[in-house]
């Protein structure tokens, strides 16, 4: 066999397993929801959080020490790394297990799929980002979508429980979206799963004062509560976590985009089936709505950036060529 075939066949096979990866941490974190929409009827909010984040920070640790052990934040940075786990762990995971167990898990599927407008939005706002014309028009249809997905019947009714819950999984996206922007300086000094394992432990760190809030709610929990516990910190904080570096690394952007555009499907197919929760026709096209914009401006970005490395490469061609 020449080589040229044989690294062929190794592409093809790491391309595959690459997919096989997305595939899983999709479903996985798609039927995330119910585990929580479980868990949380048993185990107050915050307390939840705690738990499993105290688990999957002691499992991120150990690979991170293994994979990286040499690797150290500068001390500049550490502001930002705690802020970095108080949005996106703290507070993000304290708004998101509050609004699931007020709302379903299929609500909370469909307005998890707004962040990446959102980011857009708070980018433009505060960190003088810009937005084009397709950006804006995916704004303003991720706001119908989303007004569809939280009201369902186009009415607001605030005395209603799952509609608080509803706004509480707004606020948790609104956490998450800031998170992402702060982590923007860190990412391109620190590993993905260096950053993600020490805002890992300062958001657990941030927990423990506001569990205790908490105390008077504590219950032993059933086994099987525990196992969906575990398999919120094992397989959707730890292994998928993983799994997406993995196939980040060999994988284009325009197809990771379209599989975590998945995950909303995958939680409002897994609430429908697994909790018998409904989902009305208005939420459904809302869904859609907000998935067709966040594919829209991820695919504008893609070409841009592409744009940019093409003509990168031309001047430095021509660079070359005259001299």
């Amino acid at each position: 066999m020449q080589p040229n075939q044989q690294d062929g066949i190794k592409f093809g096979k790491e391309q595959l397993l690459a997919n096989l990866a997305m595939l899983v941490v999709v479903i996985l974190w798609g039927v995330s929801y119910i585990s929580v929409k479980i868990a949380v009827d048993a185990i107050p909010p915050t307390t939840l959080a705690l738990i499993r984040f105290a688990i999957a920070a002691l499992f991120l640790w150990i690979i991170q020490r293994r994979v990286e052990p040499d690797a150290r934040f500068d001390r500049k940075d550490i502001p930002k790394m705690l802020l970095g786990g108080l949005l996106g762990v703290t507070f993000y995971f304290y708004f998101q297990n509050i609004g699931v167990k007020l709302s379903t898990a299929v609500n909370a599927s469909l307005i998890a799929g707004v962040v990446p407008i959102i980011a857009i939005i708070l980018d433009v706002l505060f960190f003088h980002g810009r937005a084009s014309w397709l950006k804006i028009l995916a704004i303003v249809m991720t706001i119908i979508g989303a007004y569809m997905a939280v009201t369902a019947n186009g009415q607001i009714s605030t005395d209603s429980s799952k509609f608080t819950g509803n706004m509480y999984m707004l606020v948790a996206m609104m956490s998450w979206a800031l998170y992402t922007l702060v982590n923007r300086s860190l990412q391109d000094k620190y590993s993905g799963i260096f950053l993600i394992t020490y805002q890992m432990i300062s958001g657990t760190l941030f927990l423990v004062p506001l569990s205790m809030f908490e105390y008077h709610e504590w219950r032993w929990f059933s086994l099987s509560v525990f196992g969906h516990v575990l398999f919120l910190s094992i397989c959707c904080s730890v292994v998928c976590y993983v799994l997406y570096m993995y196939a980040l690394k060999r994988l284009d952007v325009v197809i990771t985009t379209i599989y975590l555009n998945l995950v909303t499907v995958v939680g409002v197919v897994s609430g429908c089936l697994i909790l018998h929760e409904t989902i009305l026709p208005a939420q459904m096209i809302g869904g859609v709505i907000t998935i067709v914009a966040i594919i829209a401006v991820n695919l504008e970005d893609i070409l841009a950036r592409k744009r940019a490395s093409r003509t990168a490469r031309d001047i430095a061609t021509v660079a070359e060529e005259l001299s």
